[in-house]
């Protein structure tokens, strides 16, 4: 029995439609995905609430609603081939892969990226495959992707990970200092790169050679 199918019901209700979210895919995936494994048992009685958790290693699983914006942002479709960076306790990639074809997340946190690893094994996500390493190389192995999420937040985004995102490709980040960002969609059409700043927000800073020094 789901113990927490109402509680999810009422998140998406009250802090995802109320606050503009339209998506069927993304709504559906988010009333699906149990939060409250991946938020941890100390954060189990707070896992739907409309906020962000700290998972440790001083990392946090986003808020609901900022998951909910990066992911409707990044416009996934089935056919999909999807890059994470960040995958901290691997909420936004379980989100995802009820949507999409594929996630690949990275994540340089080793026991953070085990855990998450344990977690999609136990409940099923097959289509996520983890890597330990600095996300701010992106994953050229697997590229090219459809769309890319970056987690944490950058002071730009990563060059090597623009150069792996596909032709018409969508690739969404929190962007700006280590206070204060704003979601920033990028959209690959050829040789150009359209940008577009949404909401504000505060992320967990990008470490890495091509994010911030620890």
């Amino acid at each position: 029995m789901d113990n927490y199918k109402d509680k999810r019901e009422e998140m998406v209700n009250t802090q995802l439609i109320r606050r503009g979210l339209r998506d069927f895919n993304v709504l559906q995936a988010m009333r699906e995905t149990p939060r409250h494994i991946f938020a941890g048992p100390a954060n189990s009685d707070r896992a739907y609430a409309d906020m962000a958790l700290d998972i440790g290693m001083h990392q946090t699983i986003s808020q609901p609603y900022m998951v909910g914006v990066m992911t409707e942002l990044l416009e996934p479709s089935r056919s999909d081939k999807v890059l994470e960076i960040g995958t901290g306790s691997g909420y936004q990639a379980a989100v995802l892969s009820g949507i999409v074809l594929r996630v690949f997340t990275v994540e340089r946190v080793e026991s953070l990226a085990l855990e998450a690893r344990k977690r999609f094994a136990g409940l099923g996500y097959n289509n996520i495959t983890v890597k330990i390493a600095d996300g701010t190389f992106g994953w050229p192995q697997e590229a090219p992707f459809d769309k890319i999420i970056i987690t944490a937040a950058a002071p730009d985004v990563p060059a090597p990970v623009i150069e792996q995102l596909a032709p018409r490709g969508i690739l969404v980040a929190p962007v700006g200092d280590r206070h204060a960002q704003s979601l920033l969609k990028l959209v690959k059409d050829g040789a150009k790169i359209g940008k577009s700043y949404h909401v504000p927000c505060v992320f967990v800073p990008l470490i890495g050679e091509y994010g911030w020094d620890a």
